[in-house]
């Protein structure tokens, strides 16, 4: 399964980033948007609900017939709209323990039922991103040729790749005290990137060693795939009880990180010994965020 990630500043990019998935034939169960706030998810519905047909049809009677999965994901931060008839995938995906996930209509259907509140950990990955302001577009899907072109629309808006010189991507392991140190060379984009990181992750949580850094010193460039890839394997080595930390991020990197408020979600440090330190010692603040 793959995964782009975009995120917006604004309803009406994230309104146009939708309708050009749409016209680059993502399929419609494929794109989930996220947002906290339930007029923008209204208005989102009505805006894009005539254009992209299938997108919003959901479960519950609503405007434009679009369906909100509404959850109080964390402690303080309320209940988060997610638009798509993905969506209730979307929050397992994101570690949402939530059962049933009770569905509520933005129009306040008296008949659906209420949200249910559940504590993630997990989930927080991309709430922090949404408690920034910004919306998130979501695609998940296992075909290459439609990541493809989520990944050419969601990427619009991010800092385009380097013009130098593509170095062949390499990945290897080493250990430092039982602790598991990822050096990637090269782009972490759609296809031989997040696939091998992915991987190498696998394999690593698999032979039992779920404490993890990934050495970006010479780390040339993220996609939204790539993005993606980083969330899903944040997300996926904390449910195994681990950690999974970034090290030595170029000024480029950490700005594009940074763009898009993931560098108060990933765990962050200026230099390996810092992360090692921090894995050491169990605290899981990020020093170079």
């Amino acid at each position: 399964m793959e995964t782009a990630i975009g995120v917006y500043s604004s309803r009406d990019r994230a309104e146009q980033a939708v309708k050009d998935l749409i016209a680059k034939n993502v399929p419609a169960e494929s794109i989930v948007f996220l947002t906290r706030s339930e007029s923008e998810a209204s208005n989102f519905a009505k805006e894009v609900g005539g254009f992209a047909g299938g997108f919003l049809g959901g479960t519950v009677g609503m405007a434009a017939g679009a369906a909100a999965i509404a959850l109080a994901l964390v402690p303080g931060v309320g209940q988060v709209y997610a638009l798509g008839v993905g969506a209730t995938a979307l929050f397992g995906y994101l570690g949402a323990r939530s059962g049933s996930a009770a569905a509520k209509a933005i129009a306040h259907d008296d008949a659906a039922p209420e949200p249910v509140s559940h504590q993630s950990e997990d989930a927080a990955t991309l709430v922090e991103v949404l408690k920034q302001g910004h919306s998130v577009i979501v695609v998940r899907t296992e075909s290459q040729q439609v990541a493809g072109a989520a990944t050419s629309v969601l990427d619009s808006a991010a800092p385009a790749a380097p013009t130098m010189p593509a170095r062949k991507l390499r990945m290897t392991t080493r250990d430092v005290e039982g602790i598991a140190i990822i050096d990637v060379v090269g782009r972490v984009t759609l296809g031989e990137g997040n696939t091998m990181l992915r991987e190498v992750v696998t394999t690593l949580v698999d032979k039992g060693n779920n404490r993890i850094i990934l050495n970006c010193v010479e780390l040339d460039h993220l996609d939204s795939a790539g993005i993606g890839e980083l969330v899903r394997t944040h997300t996926a080595v904390r449910k195994t009880g681990g950690r999974f930390t970034l090290a030595n991020l170029s000024k480029k990197i950490h700005d594009l990180l940074s763009g898009v408020s993931l560098h108060k979600v990933l765990e962050i440090h200026k230099d390996e010994p810092a992360a090692i330190q921090s894995i050491r010692s169990g605290s899981s603040s990020a020093a170079g965020a």
